[in-house]
């Protein structure tokens, strides 16, 4: 695999990643009127979604793969 196709398939798992983690967000907005179950589901959600956001930037900067130019 070219290495500019690997890098540019990193950069947009990450962006969708990024835009995961950021909808997870807030969902846990939307339920805290659902009671502190649905509160605590949500919050653990986004906390694995930011999780694989954080782990896509790891590799993107191991590779040294830089979304700001």
């Amino acid at each position: 695999m070219n290495q500019s196709v690997a890098h540019a398939e990193l950069i947009a798992s990450f962006k969708r990643a990024e835009e995961d983690a950021a909808h997870k967000f807030g969902l846990i907005k939307a339920v805290e009127k659902k009671g502190p179950k649905a509160i605590q589901a949500a919050v653990e959600t986004a906390a694995k979604a930011a999780k694989r956001r954080d782990s896509f930037a790891k590799k993107m900067s191991v590779l040294g793969v830089s979304l700001k130019d």
